[in-house]
């Protein structure tokens, strides 16, 4: 079924509707790990600290229940391993979605479906071969349901996908994964959907500390750089990656189509050979960004274009493969304390920073946070009636 004729009627929708255009601040909600609270939990934390916005990597039928009218707003991961099925018929998408999409409507808020992650730049050239197809596959099942007006199709992509990103300027697509890229973007062009980037300045001083100045990774006060070409000064590395990446756009012909990071985040803990792996400057980068998403304010090369980042990632998550980095990205800790302090408050005290609220463990892990705040309310009453 050919229905591209007809996608430019929902182009405005899916603006309006499809994802809320207020949202600055998300977060990406990982569950490799076998010690992490149950999602009914999570609701309650994510409310705890007015996180409204959760990218997952799946559409696990237990989270997407247990986020059912919490109104926090969901984008659904179609994972790489699905690509070449989905890729065939428009037929399997369908009961993709159906199963896994439309059947938590509308309790459950779910406003995206990245389909695939970082698959181009990847090793597998045979999923960049079945992207494409996929991505058409999903947005026309959903099309055909008559959701597209809510749930937005996306794809995230790694800083790989880009031959040079240094200074902004210079960004352009990576001449092998064009071929793919091209009619990728045309397609999301077409649809209204965003650019998802996962912008990582701890992966590029990690790689290379030398020659990059860690304050300007961390937002704090250093030189920074200057494009000449653009006559614009970058004091954050941040900032030039998201331009980097609406400048590849632009010299691939598509200048209004907006960027959104998919993932940045900072290891708070990696082994010897992982520079800046710390603490400290997890709780420096992540509070930095924080305050500056809040902000609501643009990047040097768009400054009218608030800037929107999911943060990598809720919780730590120690079954995570790979060096110790990847287990140690998490605002929080498996027992809902913070993991350092950037201004939320957990479900248990910490040694970060002290907490009024109660662990998961004295809660129960099915509490919600409307009876805290009932529990709440009846000790204060006891207390004034005193």
């Amino acid at each position: 079924m050919t229905t591209f004729p007809l996608f430019l009627c929902f182009f405005c929708a899916i603006f309006l509707n499809g994802v809320d255009a207020g949202w600055t601040y998300g977060v990406n909600y990982g569950r490799i790990a076998d010690n992490i609270p149950p999602p009914e939990s999570v609701v309650t934390l994510l409310k705890a600290a007015k996180i409204k916005n959760i990218r997952i990597y799946d559409a696990d039928h237990g989270v997407l229940t247990a986020f059912k009218g919490s109104g926090i707003e969901i984008v659904v991961g179609l994972g790489n391993e699905y690509l070449k099925d989905i890729s065939v018929g428009e037929d399997r998408a369908m009961n993709w979605i159906k199963e896994n999409v439309q059947a938590f409507l509308p309790d459950t808020h779910i406003r995206g479906i990245a389909v695939g992650n970082e698959v181009l730049g990847g090793t597998d050239v045979e999923l960049w071969e079945v992207l494409v197809p996929a991505v058409k596959n999903v947005y026309n099942a959903l099309y055909r349901l008559q959701l597209t007006s809510i749930v937005q199709v996306s794809s995230p992509h790694s800083e790989a996908v880009f031959a040079n990103s240094f200074p902004p300027s210079s960004c352009i697509f990576k001449e092998d994964i064009v071929p793919v890229m091209k009619p990728l973007l045309e397609f999301f062009n077409l649809i209204g959907s965003p650019f998802f980037i996962n912008a990582y300045p701890f992966l590029a001083y990690k790689n290379d500390p030398q020659h990059i100045d860690i304050d300007y990774a961390l937002f704090k006060k250093n030189k920074g750089i200057f494009d000449t070409k653009t006559n614009l000064h970058y004091d954050n590395m941040f900032d030039a990656q998201v331009d980097a990446a609406y400048i590849a756009l632009e010299k691939a012909g598509y200048p209004k189509m907006p960027v959104i990071v998919s993932e940045t985040g900072w290891a708070s803990h990696g082994d010897e050979n992982e520079a800046g792996a710390t603490l400290k400057n997890a709780r420096t980068y992540n509070r930095n960004l924080r305050k500056k998403l809040m902000k609501k304010k643009g990047t040097p090369y768009r400054p009218k274009t608030v800037v929107r980042a999911y943060i990598f990632a809720l919780f730590n998550e120690n079954s995570k493969p790979g060096p110790t980095s990847e287990r140690n990205f998490g605002l929080f800790k498996a027992d809902g304390s913070i993991s350092y302090n950037i201004g939320f408050t957990g479900l248990k005290p910490s040694s970060a920073a002290p907490s009024s609220l109660l662990s998961f463990k004295n809660l129960g892990f099915g509490c919600s946070y409307s009876m805290i705040l009932t529990a709440s309310s009846a000790v204060l009453m006891l207390i004034l009636a005193s």
